[in-house]
């Protein structure tokens, strides 16, 4: 038959999970696609269209008439539901129909139109027949006998720019209910750019698509702009899941009991009678090529091991976790987002450097006319030093100037708590000052973590471990080690490293700011200074002999 040209309605079909299905059941699976293929073939020929594809199970048609085309969806939809097939569930095919025009060459089409079809086939479930906008309209009035059309509403489709409105085709044999379609719009699009995260993003990209990796976690503390790092990296890979990307806000969960409900909700997962969340969870997500991205995850970390078993029921899913600490699960690869770079003071051109770009991008943002001159590049490099490239502390701080000028800012800087406020309305709380950022994160500590952490801030310029042990570790009913591994595990404290045996240890300025708060307000701040002078004056005193001799490198 010849191949149909000029506007041409495309018919695509796939088989929902034969994946999964081929691998449990591979004798009766081939006796059943045998099947399908022989109901497929019959309804597309009968009603005058051509298969000029077929890859796996799937199929791809053309026709020359709109109302042939969905003839055959249903007529093929029809004899699939009456089959007695020989597997152990009844094969559950998804279709799609869009008109347009394509391009033919050597007996194949190319061009737009295909790819929507395709997309549009990717949000439908096992057994439902979706329709274009513009293929609803053309066939409205040319429907088989008892078929309509049910429309289900805008729709976004991945790599399509503009949502497509989308029907169901309908008939009083076939399954009228169906889950929500498969959506590729949950995730956010951000008003402003994300500014000096190429290097992270190469990084974390390259790590996903390795075959082996199915679980990185980001960590950091808060403000180091986790989350908007994750989603330039799902940016980056959404194109390789062809079931979706999913972000998943945690933050609002405070029991880790209810993070399976949380994503099943979330993916639009209905709970069938007498089956936990979790278990339909995993049935949904057993054939899905899919990632999700699990954001604020630190306060359910008790749910790591959920997170570990969905991977091992799914073997094409994909997860990118945001935390201030590690899931702590088998197969899990930690990414630490680090602060950004910021520029050296003897810098030549320090505008350059990804905190100053920053630093001037939100500044435009609260000032249109601001600018970096020459005047106040320097105030600015210098901020975003004593800021620590922390992107958020930028942020706000770079909020400041439609109200002070960088110098004057910089000058107003040794409280950085109290300056450091006033983030969009917009954004959760604990976004919007950097005082909420660090809460948020200290009220996941245990108590004698908080005694610790707070001590800590003592140390100026970072310390060692025997230094922590001597100065901080007085009545604490926790082992100092153990207390360090908590507070590195919750990015309060960073890991300096060193030449030596021993590594040092520190807080981000912005950080220690908060625990010398909370230092001061408790009872222990005389003694915790007292300790700390007298252990430095022993240090001093056993280092005093080395000094003026061959040992003095070593001291």
């Amino acid at each position: 038959m010849q191949m149909p040209s000029g506007t041409v309605t495309f018919l695509f079909t796939d088989i929902e999970g034969s994946t999964r299905r081929w691998q449990e059941e591979s004798e009766a699976m081939s006796a059943a696609v045998s099947r399908h293929d022989d109901i497929l073939r019959a309804s597309i020929a009968q009603h005058h269209g051509v298969v000029f594809k077929t890859v796996a199970d799937a199929f791809c048609a053309a026709f020359t008439s709109v109302d042939e085309a969905v003839g055959a969806a249903l007529d093929a939809q029809l004899g699939l539901a009456g089959e007695p097939w020989p597997t152990s569930e009844p094969l559950r095919v998804r279709m799609a129909l869009h008109t347009g025009g394509a391009e033919l060459r050597d007996d194949d089409y190319f061009g737009p139109t295909l790819n929507k079809v395709a997309r549009i086939m990717a949000t439908a479930n096992g057994g439902q027949t979706l329709l274009s906008t513009v293929t609803a309209e053309l066939s409205r009035d040319l429907l088989p006998p008892d078929a309509e059309l049910m429309d289900l509403g805008a729709h976004p489709l991945k790599d399509i720019q503009r949502p497509e409105r989308l029907f169901q085709l309908l008939h009083s044999r076939l399954p009228r209910d169906f889950p929500p379609l498969r959506a590729f719009g949950s995730l956010p699009n951000y008003t402003t750019p994300l500014v000096g995260r190429e290097r992270e993003t190469v990084a974390v990209v390259d790590l996903l698509k390795r075959e082996a990796v199915r679980l990185v976690t980001l960590t950091g503390p808060g403000g180091i702009g986790k989350t908007r790092l994750a989603l330039r990296i799902v940016d980056e890979l959404a194109a390789d899941f062809r079931d979706g990307v999913w972000l998943i806000g945690l933050a609002a969960v405070r029991d880790p009991a209810l993070v399976a409900p949380t994503i099943a909700h979330a993916l639009g997962v209905r709970e069938s009678a007498g089956t936990s969340p979790f278990e339909s969870l995993k049935g949904y997500l057993r054939d899905q090529r899919a990632l999700l991205v699990l954001d604020s995850f630190e306060r359910v970390a008790a749910a790591g091991p959920l997170v570990a078993n969905l991977l091992s029921a799914a073997p094409g899913l994909v997860v990118l976790v945001t935390s201030r600490a590690v899931l702590r699960v088998r197969g899990e690869h930690e990414f630490s987002v680090e602060p950004l770079g910021v520029p050296s003071p003897s810098e030549g051109d320090p505008e350059h450097s990804a905190a100053v770009a920053l630093f001037a991008e939100r500044a435009r943002a609260s000032n249109p006319s601001f600018t970096i001159t020459k005047e106040n590049v320097a105030a600015v490099a210098e901020i975003c030093r004593r800021l620590e490239g922390l992107p958020l502390a930028i942020e706000l701080a770079a909020a400041r100037v439609r109200l002070l000028p960088p110098a004057a800012l910089l000058s107003r800087l040794s409280s950085r708590l109290r300056l450091l406020t006033g983030g969009a309305a917009d954004l959760p709380e604990r976004q919007r000052t950097m005082r909420g950022a660090i809460d948020w994160g200290h009220d996941l500590l245990s108590e004698d973590e908080q005694t610790l952490f707070r001590r800590l801030a003592v140390f100026a310029g970072g310390w060692a471990l025997d230094a922590a042990e001597e100065v901080a570790g007085e009545n604490l009913d926790l082992d100092v080690l153990d207390g360090m591994d908590a507070l590195l595990g919750q990015s309060f404290v960073r890991n300096l490293g060193g030449e030596g045996i021993e590594p040092r240890f520190a807080m981000l300025e912005t950080i220690r700011e908060y625990a010398l708060e909370q230092l001061q307000r408790s009872d222990e701040a005389p003694a915790v200074a007292a300790l700390h002078a007298a252990y430095y004056l022993r240090l001093a005193e056993q280092a005093a002999p080395h000094l003026r001799n061959r040992d003095q490198m070593v001291w």
